[in-house]
This record gives structure tokens, C-alpha cells and sequence, in this order.
């Protein structure tokens, strides 16, 4: 199916004004005509649909397109977003009254659309059923956007991917094939680092006590533990404390209470001697788990807990039929070492041609490309990491001269 024609731009003024998002009984917006796309607030999405959603997710890797997936595509991932972010609003494309595609997104009241959670998402897109196609403009203009911004534009999006701005590997480690086929791969590709960390574990366990791993924790009180190292660690390097934001975490513990057959945020924890010594929250769905939030105790730094967890992770994930543990896009080290492959993702822009979107591209071009060329090139990220974990130093009053 294509969104074109007269009729598939129509829509009502109900999306220009957020005042009564999420309230009950607040009216949607319709396209008319024999096929159209009717915009949802969360609360407002029904069992059916969000049924038919979880099954174009469930079969998407039998028609070739496995990264559609992911939890962050998800109607879990959709509604908890919408607990605690104003804006959040679900088009639902029918064919002869049927949903064959599902488009996640945020808005302003003036047109700015931003990818479900723009910043803490890790993969962005339309959810469609096999050989569904669309015209991004007139999917734009029907959810009453004039830009959509996005920054991991999961890839077969083609025509979102007319906007991106550049491309960026997501490591990715491949669970399917089991824990096993998996440390052949490390044995083969990253030796030192698996001998090292291994090692480590054995040093763990004989100078701190049991070494205990929980896949699927369920205590609240260990995901604040969890939160609280995070906000340590953000501080410690100097980056933006997420969990400073109200939104985050409340997002985060919408998410861990979440259960459903398809989705649920999953608490991994490591410990020895029964006390917690790192730490993972991610969703996942029913083939792929997220790396989301890890984080561990500083007090067992020379153990290298994290590198610990994320093998245990990696064991749990394969032996639950996770088909794969996205990483998320960025360079680091560990990512790696632990990586079997990766995947491309996008950052850019969809617009219609609106004064609104011209300027928020204005805005926002400039800003992208300096982080990205900071982020992408060696010689601007080590200097520029040194600075920030030397102003987090100074912050949490432990720079020396």
C-alpha cells in the first residue's frame, strides 16, 4: 500500500493542541477515505491494535526484516513513553480496514516531530507489515508534522532514509546459535579480552566470595541501586545526568513493571557474596534485548564487573532465545570486543516543505554535526573525553593536580 492521493492528507484540528493529551475521551484524528491513517493518543489505542502491532513485530524476521524487532518499536515501549512524555501519539495505517503499519512518534504543538523517545531510543521507524510501502510526506502531513527528526533510523526504511544526514554502525552480539557458539567467537576474534575477563571472574570469586547472576531480577530496590551508580558514573565522566530528569526514570520503572508476552524490562544483576556488583536495565522483546542502562559498583573497578555482567548477559540471552543483544550505536571499547557484527543506523530528517521544518533543520544541523564530528574522529574524542572526566572530577570534588 502507498499513502498517496487526494484524501490521505486529510485530518482534523485536533492534533494542534496538546492541552488534553492523555486525558479520557479525547478524540483522535482521522484520514479519511478507503485506506487512511488514523493518529492515536496512547490511551486511546486499542487491545486489537496493539495485538496486530506485537505480531508485525513477532513475524517480521520471517519476511527479512529482524531489526523491526526491537523494543523500542514496540506498543509496550509506545504507551510507557506516553505516561510520562506529553506529545506521544501512535498512526495506524489500515488497508481494507485492516492495520498493516504502525508510526510511533512525538510532537509539538507547532509540527516539530522527534522519533519516540528522541535521545534514549536506540531504534526508530515504522513497524509495517511485508511489502507495505509509504510516502514520507504524505505520512507527515496526515500525522499533522512538518519535520520528523530522528537519530537510529533502523535500517528497509527507505522512504524515511531519503532524509538521513549519515549512517553509524550498532554493534550487535548474535545469541541464537547459543552461549557456546558465541565464546568461540570471543576465543577467535577477541582472546585477551575474554582470557582477561574470565579471569578476573575467578579473582572476584575467590578474594570477594560467590559470584551469583540473576538474568531477570525483580527487587525495585535493586533498580534504584542501579540508577544511583548510573548518576555516579554520569557525574564521575563528566556527561548529562539522565536520571537528573524526572521523565527518565519514571519512564524506566513504567518499564520495569511492564510483563507481557512480547515485551518486559529486564533487571540483570551481579553479585558476590549476595552484595550487587553491577548491574543492566534494558527492554527486550522477544528476539532482541537492548543495552540500555549498565552500571556497576566503583568499588570493584579491578574486577571489571560490567565486562562480567555483559557475558552473563549474553548466556542468559541464549539460553532464552534472544536472537541477538543490540549494543546501541557508539564507539567503545568494549562494544568491541563483545560484538559478533553490526548494524547501520540513520540520523536526519524527514520534511514537508513548511517554514517550521526549515527552521528547526537550521537549528538543529550545526549542532549534529559538531558532535558527530567529535564523537566519529579519535583525534577530537580522546581529548575531548579526557576534558569531561576531568570537569567530573571537579564536580564530585576528587581532582587532584
Amino acid at each position: 500500500m502507498e499513502l498517496s492521493g487526494p484524501n490521505s492528507a486529510r485530518r482534523n484540528s485536533t492534533y494542534e493542541n496538546d492541552t488534553h493529551a492523555n486525558r479520557p475521551g479525547s478524540s483522535s484524528s482521522h484520514v479519511h477515505g478507503a485506506d487512511g491513517v488514523t493518529v492515536y493518543r496512547p490511551g486511546e489505542l486499542c487491545s486489537a491494535d496493539r495485538a496486530a502491532w506485537s505480531a508485525l513485530q513477532s513475524e517480521a524476521h520471517l519476511h527479512g526484516a529482524p531489526e523491526l524487532a526491537n523494543p523500542f518499536l514496540s506498543p509496550e515501549f509506545a504507551l510507557a513513553l506516553g505516561r510520562c512524555r506529553r506529545g506521544v501519539r501512535i498512526a495506524v495505517v489500515r488497508e481494507s480496514g485492516e492495520p498493516v503499519a504502525f508510526f510511533a512518534y512525538q510532537r509539538s504543538a507547532a509540527g516539530v516531530g522527534r522519533a519516540l523517545g528522541l535521545g534514549v531510543s536506540d531504534s526508530q521507524g515504522i513497524v509495517h507489515r511485508s511489502g507495505f510501502t509509504w510516502d514520507a510526506r504524505e505520512l507527515l502531513r496526515a500525522c499533522g508534522l512538518a519535520v520528523w527528526e530522528f537519530d537510529h533510523l533502523v535500517q528497509g526504511q527507505g522512504p524515511f532514509e531519503t532524509g538521513a544526514s549519515g549512517s553509524f554502525p550498532s554493534p550487535v552480539v548474535d545469541t541464537l546459535g547459543g552461549y557456546d557458539t558465541y565464546l568461540a567467537h570471543l576465543r577467535t576474534h577477541a582472546p585477551k579480552f575474554l582470557k582477561t575477563t574470565l579471569a578476573k571472574e575467578r579473582r572476584l570469586q575467590r578474594q570477594a566470595g560467590e559470584v551469583r547472576y540473576v538474568h531477570d531480577e525483580r527487587d525495585p530496590a535493586m533498580l534504584r541501586t542501579l540508577m544511583r551508580w548510573k548518576s555516579a558514573q554520569y557525574r564521575r565522566t563528566g556527561r548529562s545526568d539522565r536520571f537528573a530528569q524526572e521523565w527518565i526514570v519514571h519512564l524506566v520503572e513504567q518499564l520495569f513493571h511492564t510483563r507481557t508476552d512480547s515485551f518486559s524490562g529486564l533487571l540483570s544483576v551481579l553479585y558476590a557474596d549476595g552484595r550487587p556488583v553491577a548491574a543492566h536495565f534494558g527492554p527486550r522483546s522477544k528476539r532482541i534485548l537492548a543495552n540500555w542502562f549498565p552500571a556497576y559498583d566503583p568499588e570493584f573497578a579491578k574486577y571489571s564487573p560490567g565486562l562480567l555482567l555483559q557475558l552473563k548477559i549474553a548466556e542468559g540471552a541464549a539460553s532464552g532465545g534472544i536472537a541477538h543483544i543490540d549494543l546501541g550505536r557508539g564507539q567503545k571499547e568494549y562494544k568491541d570486543a563483545l560484538k559478533t557484527r553490526e548494524v547501520m543506523v540513520s540520523e536526519g530528517w524527514v520534511m514537508r516543505r513548511h517554514p517550521v521544518a526549515f527552521g528547526h533543520r537550521a537549528h538543529r544541523t550545526p549542532v549534529r554535526a559538531l558532535r558527530n564530528t567529535v564523537v566519529e574522529r579519535p583525534e577530537f574524542f580522546e581529548p575531548a573525553d579526557r576534558l569531561l572526566k576531568r570537569m567530573g572530577e571537579i564536580r564530585s570534588g576528587r581532582f587532584r593536580k
